[in-house]
């Protein structure tokens, strides 16, 4: 298949189809002509690429996922300690966002009171950050 199609059917950009290419993440593939020619499992690879990006997983991340499913369940072990790293990130980010979310929700409460003539939204932010 084309590129075009490889785009259609995962739903992913060309241009970030040829950025995978450049780094690596995705195969060189052969060409018919002057166009690049995919298979199936090329399809199945960006596929697997696509929603491994969308759960958060870096390239890097990416890249170890892709070598460890080629070994089968001796990997499980492995995969098990790259989610477990992401998962912590992750939480982490939820931990940001709650911070910002409460801080945010003082701020915009503090300037609908409307008791504070300057902006308490721009004393929160310029405001040192808590340690943590």
């Amino acid at each position: 298949m084309k590129i075009g199609e490889l785009s259609r059917r995962t739903g992913c950009n060309i241009e970030t189809i040829r950025y995978y290419e450049r780094i690596g993440v995705l195969r060189i593939p052969s060409r018919s002509g002057r166009f690049r020619s995919y298979a199936e499992e090329d399809a199945r690879r960006l596929g697997f690429v696509r929603r491994a990006r969308e759960l958060g997983f870096t390239l890097d991340e990416v890249r170890a996922l892709l070598e460890l499913a080629k070994g089968g369940q001796q990997a499980c072990s492995e995969v098990r300690s790259v989610a477990a790293s992401h998962l912590a990130t992750v939480r982490a980010r939820i931990a940001d966002l709650q911070r910002m979310e409460q801080l945010l929700a003082d701020s915009v409460r503090a300037c609908d009171a409307g008791d504070d003539p300057s902006c308490p939204l721009l004393q929160a932010l310029q405001a040192r950050p808590s340690p943590g």
